[in-house]
């Protein structure tokens, strides 16, 4: 009779790297190592808990410099008045495109001017002054799949306040899009 294997003996999963948009993971599959990455963007909580926070495709492009959505999102919720975040494209004269930010607050927290400097102080220090959004909308919701997937699609519409935003039947709730258009960004804060 040969070796029985448990299943925690077939597969066991080691961090060995970890960077804001990559991590290193090493399998150890029967006795034998792979070393693979992981692509989505995620940060490590003081816990040691990962915390997948989007696609690292989702890039924008500012002044020339590609930016991630997932990075600046996971800046933003590393601030503890913000619950979550979510990044799009803004048309802009000079640069391009720039980042327009949705933010939803934590109870027991005001959405402010105060809030918003400390918002792009914040993702200065984290990413860079390239990063610095041009536009920070309260959103108490976001426009969402019954699955919880945010719709970005959505959120890139109301950014450039036209309110063709197509098909929303897979919307869970339809009245936070009416919300966000009524209260979208007007001029660059």
């Amino acid at each position: 009779m040969g070796p029985s294997w448990r299943l925690e003996d077939l597969l066991e999963i080691y961090c060995i790297g970890y960077d804001s948009l990559v991590m290193w993971i090493m399998c150890s599959i029967v006795g034998y190592l792979y070393v693979v990455h992981f692509f989505p963007g995620c940060r490590r909580d003081q816990d040691g808990y990962y915390w997948i926070t989007g696609r690292i495709d989702d890039m924008l492009n500012v002044s020339g410099h590609l930016l991630s959505t997932a990075e600046v999102e996971s800046a933003l919720v590393e601030h503890e008045a913000v619950a979550e975040a979510a990044v799009v494209g803004h048309p802009h004269p000079v640069k391009g495109e720039c980042l327009y930010c949705f933010v939803t607050l934590c109870d027991g927290h005001s959405f402010s001017p105060t809030l918003t400097e400390e918002l792009k102080k914040q993702i200065r220090e984290k990413i860079g002054p390239i990063a610095t959004p041009d536009y920070i909308q309260n959103a108490p919701g976001l426009p969402k799949t019954r699955s919880g997937k945010i719709m970005r699609r959505v959120l890139r519409k109301i950014a450039q306040n036209d309110h063709d935003v197509g098909d929303t039947s897979t919307v869970a709730d339809p009245s936070v899009i009416s919300h966000l258009f009524s209260h979208r960004c007007l001029t660059i804060q």
